[in-house]
């Protein structure tokens, strides 16, 4: 098994770059629009993008506070589906895993 406290800081680092990065995209998101029509056409494109991005970021922020929750509870890297120890390789791909391969599937 890997070492926890460095698993844990690898997360702890990950929420502080996603923390500022999902604040400016969900402040873009709140700034009001401009006037024009042909740049409100392409600024609704835009915010679309910035909504999944958002999306994407706010799920990753769940996972890793899971993941740390699972560290804190010594529940870290078992399946949560088979309770079997999940492969030290997919942890260190995806440190918030929560399945082994087998149950990921």
């Amino acid at each position: 098994m890997a070492d926890l406290g460095v698993v844990k800081k690898r997360l702890e680092d990950r929420l502080r770059q996603l923390a500022p990065r999902l604040a400016r995209i969900e402040g873009h998101l709140r700034t009001p629009g401009d006037r024009d029509w042909p740049e409100q056409a392409s600024e609704a494109q835009n915010d679309e993008v910035l909504e999944r991005l958002s999306e994407t970021e706010r799920s990753e922020v769940e996972e890793i506070q899971g993941a740390l929750g699972r560290i804190a509870s010594g529940r870290y890297g078992h399946c949560i589906g088979c309770a079997e120890p999940i492969a030290e390789g997919r942890l260190e791909a995806l440190p918030y895993a929560t399945h082994c391969i087998d149950c990921a599937d």
